[in-house]
């Protein structure tokens, strides 16, 4: 795959996406949500990023315990979160397809907190080693050491990954554990560090779930539906190849002809539905997140925050 430098204007599109991503995921971090559903979150989070002049680049998720990724809320989900939950918000903006791509972990059971601060300081140690040059598979090693000196395990099967306009899994991944086949990091290319943690006693890796509510578009070849091939023309102009949900196709559709037609795209393979990640033995996991710029003096994290 060729390398793709940025220019001036798209760098700008990948810092100010990033800086509304990072000011969200703080305040997020900030909040009391025990009581709130996991409607109510993806909601309000997706609204902070809209009304920050940003557009969301996949739906929130609001990922409790054991499930590692990819749940996002289904419509009025009633999912309610307590205080022993531990709840993983992934969150992404994107300016003209530019994506910053974070997440953080939040958890009000002190029990837990070990857990939580064991993927931000793997998050960290790996930012403060970016450069050009480096390789990703040393990135991948210092991740594992951080978090198995810590007493826990690093899920071995979820990575992070490099960005494209418009693509969140753009080819490269950014590993959690060493691994063989590495690439070094090229100068102005946009990349999301993704650590994910769970204890001791964890399988270390996860497997799909049944729950599948994230979803993105495959194809643009009609299905010969002409329900389904008006849907398909307003994923693609409302969300481009950037994942959407259930929830986001409502002002169009009732929602039970919504479901229909989603799963008339999906069964044309027009559109991917993404299952659910869960920890192998069950086990809760956490999550911290950033996405960064390497260039020559170091690195750019475009989701810092404040």
């Amino acid at each position: 795959m060729s390398e793709k430098n940025y220019s001036y204007m798209e760098i700008q599109d990948y810092i100010e996406a990033g800086k509304i991503a990072g000011e969200v995921r703080e305040n997020t971090r900030k909040k009391n949500w025990i009581g709130k559903t996991v409607y109510e979150i993806c909601e309000e989070v997706e609204n902070e990023i809209k009304k920050r002049g940003a557009k969301c680049a996949f739906p929130v998720n609001t990922s409790l315990n054991e499930v590692a990724a990819h749940y996002t809320a289904e419509p009025n989900d009633q999912l309610t979160i307590s205080e022993d939950d531990l709840v993983k918000i992934d969150l992404g903006a994107q300016i003209n397809g530019h994506i910053a791509d974070t997440a953080v972990t939040v958890c009000y059971n002190p029990e837990f907190d070990h857990l939580t601060q064991v993927a931000q300081t793997a998050l960290n140690n790996a930012m403060s080693m970016i450069k050009v040059g480096v390789k990703s598979s040393d990135v991948g090693r210092t991740i594992e050491k951080t978090i198995k000196q810590s007493g826990c395990l690093p899920i071995a099967n979820l990575s992070g990954h490099s960005l494209e306009q418009y693509t969140i899994h753009a080819g490269k991944s950014v590993p959690n554990i060493w691994s063989i086949g590495s690439f070094s990091f090229g100068e102005n290319q946009a990349f999301a560090c993704e650590p994910f943690v769970t204890t001791g006693d964890g399988l270390g890796f996860v497997h799909e779930g049944k729950t599948k509510n994230i979803f993105a578009l495959a194809s643009r070849k009609k299905t010969k539906d002409k329900e389904a091939d008006l849907m398909l023309d307003y994923i693609w102009e409302n969300f481009n190849l950037l994942p959407f949900a259930l929830r986001w196709l409502l002002p169009e559709w009732e929602e039970n002809d919504a479901r229909k037609l989603l799963g008339i795209l999906t069964k044309k393979k027009a559109v991917h539905a993404y299952p659910v990640l869960v920890e192998g033995n069950g086990k809760r996991v956490t999550q911290a997140e950033h996405t960064f710029i390497p260039n020559e003096n170091g690195v750019t994290i475009t989701t810092m925050g404040q």
